[in-house]
């Protein structure tokens, strides 16, 4: 970090004085019975530093992780706490040394609201009416806002998010973790997060930050560990690299060009015309007359602030909503599916991948060979009335081998894979059932660069191959990525759509402001800044 350098272990300040780094790991190892998750990790970070670790998924990025924060325990190695050994129980004892951790799974209670939930990871005492005061305050001044009074379960993917670093950044940490604190952050609230890690480096904190996204960690990172396989391969400074260098180290390959093949839209398979819901949620979004197409062979994609009607969208589509519903608001392969249920419309040949992978996309407990079960149960699983679990783990196999998931096998529990294996063996199962239509949500949120191209390119194949795509998501760059046309969803309203080639990031960005007249054209923009953004 700026002029200093490290010996023995130490960092050596500018004038030449000794000072011991926050953070030093030696020989770090830990074995699950499937795989050894670090082996032999050496990490020093310097007061003040902010140092990135990077890696594919599975990579033993999150394990070492969890081992410094004390939610899981090494098999051998030491850790050193400003030039002494210490003994990690738990994340308790992690607290209380000055270690705080923002998970990429969020480790919310459900039935609790918000001020509820932070509070449970306050180890002194307090007044919650003085710390929902707190909340609002730091929440504000981070621009992450939030309201302390409303109940997680009615909060969407981007707001949870949202309360775990403001729950760790009440605790004033002096090692601050960050497991993929931006995956659904705005560009705006993004650069507000980056000045507000630069203050607290510059006031001595030092921040360990995990992320796929190689821009930010050459804009914040000072220097970054590489890993792979559960070992350390290399140290660098990440304004030294290149975009393609960097994932070169992190997967051990070039990453190939996103390829597709010539076609020509068809029919349209996913209309919504006119769709009005109202959220169920108090603190939802209501769709406001929503209306789209979707031809055969294009992936239209759809930008936005979480927040902003998603959540009610994909439930409106998928079918879990359905109550109030026209029955030609929806239509998939030209039949009416708007009153139809999840199944019914499974039926006709739609596909779903939902954003929340543990929870809605797969059973954490159950293994992947079950969780193939639950949407793909009609791929030849289920006859007569009778489980086969021989087609049950060959489909699972499958979808393994064909979307390189990396895992124990079929047999493997959802919840021990790595979110980026998790995600392609969702996105894999959904595909590998031959959708007319597939709607994916956050298709590569917290996912590695490697995974992350793999992922799209098989969006790409499947249009290719006649499919109807809708994708979802906050990241703009992937939307132009993979995207013949992109609208933007902004207060439960639908912007008009644009051909790729014909917007830009810019445009869409004023659209995500809800920022547009239903017309195709700009508004000028309003005299206080716009909710969710």
């Amino acid at each position: 970090m700026g002029d200093s350098s490290t010996f023995d272990g130490h960092s050596i300040g500018a004038g030449g004085t000794f000072a011991a780094p926050r953070l030093a790991l030696a020989g770090i190892s830990k074995q699950y019975p499937a795989v050894r998750a670090n082996d032999n990790v050496n990490l020093v970070v310097a007061p003040g530093e902010i140092h990135a670790v990077l890696g594919e998924n599975g990579a033993g990025k999150s394990t070492l992780m969890k081992i410094i924060y004390g939610a899981v325990r090494p098999d051998a190695g030491e850790i050193r706490w400003e030039g002494r050994a210490v003994d990690i129980a738990n994340p308790a004892a992690a607290r209380k040394l000055g270690i705080g951790m923002v998970f990429q799974h969020f480790s919310l209670f459900e039935t609790l609201t918000v001020g509820e939930n932070i509070a449970l990871a306050l180890d002194e005492k307090f007044d919650m009416k003085a710390l929902g005061k707190r909340i609002k305050e730091v929440s504000a001044e981070y621009g992450l806002d939030i309201d302390p009074q409303r109940h997680v379960h009615s909060l969407t993917v981007g707001e949870r998010q949202r309360v775990e670093i403001v729950r760790c950044l009440l605790q004033n940490p002096r090692l601050l973790i960050m497991d993929e604190p931006t995956s659904v952050l705005t560009p705006q609230a993004v650069r507000t997060l980056f000045e507000t890690l630069r203050r607290l480096a510059a006031e001595g904190c030092s921040i360990l930050y995990i992320s796929h996204k190689l821009d930010e960690i050459q804009e914040l990172c000072d220097t970054a560990t590489v890993m792979r396989g559960g070992r350390v391969t290399g140290n660098v400074k990440p304004r030294n690299e290149t975009h393609a260098s960097l994932a070169q180290l992190m997967v051990g390959h070039s990453l190939p060009d996103y390829t597709r093949r010539p076609h020509q839209p068809g029919d349209v398979l996913l209309s919504v015309k006119q769709l009005s819901v109202a959220s169920d949620d108090p603190f939802g979004t209501s769709l406001d007359n929503v209306s789209f197409d979707v031809h055969a062979g294009e992936i239209f994609g759809i930008a936005g602030v979480s927040g902003n009607g998603q959540a009610e969208l994909l439930a409106a589509l998928s079918g879990e909503q359905h109550g109030g519903a026209k029955a030609d608001a929806v239509t998939i392969c030209g039949k009416p599916a708007g009153k139809l249920g999840a199944g019914g419309r499974r039926k006709l040949g739609f596909a779903f991948v939902p954003e929340e992978r543990l929870g809605r996309g797969a059973v954490p407990a159950m293994s992947l060979a079950e969780n193939a079960l639950l949407t793909g149960h009609r791929q030849q699983m289920v006859r007569s009335g009778w489980i086969s679990a021989k087609a049950m783990r060959g489909f699972a196999e499958r979808c393994i081998q064909a979307f390189d998931v990396r895992c124990g096998g079929p047999d493997a529990l959802a919840q021990s894979l790595s979110g980026g294996n998790l995600q392609k063996f969702i996105v894999g199962r959904e595909m590998l059932q031959a959708p007319k239509v597939l709607v994916v949500a956050q298709p590569t949120w917290g996912v590695d660069v490697g995974a992350s191209a793999f992922i799209r390119q098989q969006l790409l194949d499947l249009s290719a191959r006649g499919v109807a795509v809708l994708v979802i998501s906050e990241e703009l760059d992937e939307l132009f990525d993979i995207c013949d046309r992109i609208a933007v969803l902004a207060r439960g309203r639908l912007s008009p759509s644009r051909k790729t080639g014909e917007t830009n990031a810019e445009e869409i960005g004023l659209w995500m402001a809800g920022l547009f007249d239903g017309k195709g054209g700009a508004m000028p923009p309003p005299a206080e800044e716009p909710a969710h953004v």
